[in-house]
């Protein structure tokens, strides 16, 4: 008998956890898993992946941040669907998810912290803390998160570390020229090309990485930065921008949906954020083979090995992220060798298929107590 699976998160937005979910549901082995997925506040572009899989999706509709119908609403489908395990991700969906769940006697709930929060209150790390208690395990993607949440007073062995999937190269592959993508860019094809992809807010500290830019162009007069994405902080960092630098030196290009396709023609890839889980763009990027230099923090550390595959630098260290790019950029062999130590890493490491056995081999130990 297959075992029924319902995933509870917030919604299906183009983000970190949300892409992993999509992973884990679409490539789960169908002679043993039934996937059902349930959005907590709304539907979002990555939803028509799963429904073209036949996943069934359901929204729930949560109006605001402690609608209480939201949380019968969802105890009622878990009720219909009478699943064997939920499987709940990110803080909105772990609360109301494993609530209803817990209403709905679901024998066995599993939650997923995807990322370090230092924006979390007392209150909702009580919460936490209460639900960890009634929860047969929790996934995260890295162990700099399960430290986080250790020294708040969760087991640490209720943790189970499942590193983020990525597609395999091949199938990634650009098919553009550099020319092309530096012409989608507006970038001149002779610059350097430095590439960092997030979201526009104050955590991936894009202010950093524009006055980076602008002493690294100033260095050597050759490079670019391409900020891919979008968010709150859109308007105010274009203006920060502009006071600090040119866009010759720091450009912006909104939301993408070539990102690999630029990601093959990158000379550099930046990602400064404060706090991570594990980031699926730096993933990505050093699959790509680009030599990355990332702020010295936790997530990071899962993923980049300072000085082999890229660079780590002191969380705002703008100097020397400048200075660290500038190497990369002055040496053909220092490139090529992180270039080549970065794309073995992932493809060694990171997979899709070790992420789906690690899923796999969880349901199966939770289900066997």
């Amino acid at each position: 008998m297959k075992t029924k699976i319902a995933w509870v998160i917030p919604t299906m937005d183009r983000g970190g956890a949300e892409k992993q979910l999509c992973l884990l549901a679409r490539h789960l082995p169908r002679d043993q898993f039934d996937p059902h997925v349930f959005l907590l506040t709304r539907d979002g572009p990555l939803s028509q992946t799963l429904r073209d899989d036949d996943i069934p999706v359901t929204l729930i509709g949560k109006r605001f941040k402690a609608d209480p119908t939201a949380l019968f609403r969802l105890r009622k489908e878990l009720l219909r669907l009478n699943p064997d395990i939920v499987h709940t991700y990110l803080f909105a969906a772990n609360s109301f998810g494993r609530m209803a769940a817990l209403m709905a006697n679901v024998k066995t709930i599993i939650a997923s912290e995807r990322c370090v929060d230092p924006w979390k209150t007392n209150w909702q790390f009580i919460i936490d803390r209460w639900l960890a208690k009634r929860s047969a395990a929790i996934t995260t993607n890295s162990n700099g998160v399960k430290d986080f949440y250790q020294q708040r007073g969760i087991p640490g062995d209720l943790f189970k570390v499942i590193p983020n999937g990525i597609a395999s190269a091949g199938s990634v592959e650009s098919f553009a020229s550099r020319s092309e993508i530096c012409e989608r860019l507006q970038v001149d094809p002779a610059r350097k090309l430095i590439v960092a992809v997030g979201r526009l807010w104050p955590q991936k500290r894009y202010r950093d990485l524009i006055w980076a830019a602008e002493l690294v162009a100033t260095l050597r007069n050759d490079t670019t930065l391409v900020i891919i994405g979008d968010g709150p902080q859109s308007n105010e960092l274009m203006r920060y921008r502009d006071s600090v630098s040119i866009p010759q030196h720091v450009r912006f290009a909104g939301h993408r949906d070539d990102v690999a396709e630029i990601l093959q023609h990158a000379d550099v890839f930046w990602i400064g954020s404060e706090y991570e889980g594990q980031s699926n763009s730096l993933i990505e990027a050093m699959q790509a083979g680009v030599p990355v230099v990332t702020s010295d923090i936790a997530g990071n550390r899962d993923l980049v090995v300072d000085g082999v595959t890229g660079f780590l630098v002191e969380l705002g260290d703008t100097a020397d992220f400048a200075r660290q790019t500038h190497a990369i950029l002055g040496s053909a062999e220092l490139a090529r060798s992180m270039s080549d130590a970065a794309r073995e890493r992932i493809d060694r490491e990171f997979t899709i298929e070790k992420m789906i056995q690690g899923h796999v081999e969880l349901y199966q130990r939770c289900q066997s107590r």
